[in-house]
């Protein structure tokens, strides 16, 4: 028995459409958006004019969007990458009220 190669698709699939099929299959082409994570970009004699997404990814899109969030992942990557974090298990042990072990410090870069 031969074992079926099952290759993961490394980016979203992306089909281009004519606004006036798009209009035609509409509840379709959002299932299939909402489902299988795909994007659609709307086109007007043949010009993209509109692409759709996924909802959540369109949240987190404009969430990234806001200054405040985009200073505050700055901020945490440069706390990251000078040494103040620690291990997640730490961090869960904490929140479970167990005693704290002591855990290796994070080797620098």
């Amino acid at each position: 028995m031969g074992s079926k190669l099952v290759v993961p698709r490394s980016s979203p699939r992306l089909q281009r459409l004519p606004v006036t099929q798009a209009r035609a299959k509409l509840g379709g082409l959002v299932s299939r958006v909402h489902r299988n994570k795909e994007y659609l970009i709307l086109e007007q004699n043949g010009v993209p004019v509109a692409g759709v997404m996924d909802i959540d990814e369109f949240e987190d899109y404009l969430e990234l969007r806001d200054p405040r969030v985009r200073t505050h992942i700055r901020q945490s990557s440069a706390e990251y990458l000078a040494g103040k974090s620690r291990p997640a298990e730490e961090f869960v042990a904490e929140l479970r009220g167990q005693p704290r072990q002591k855990v290796r410090q994070r080797s620098k870069a």
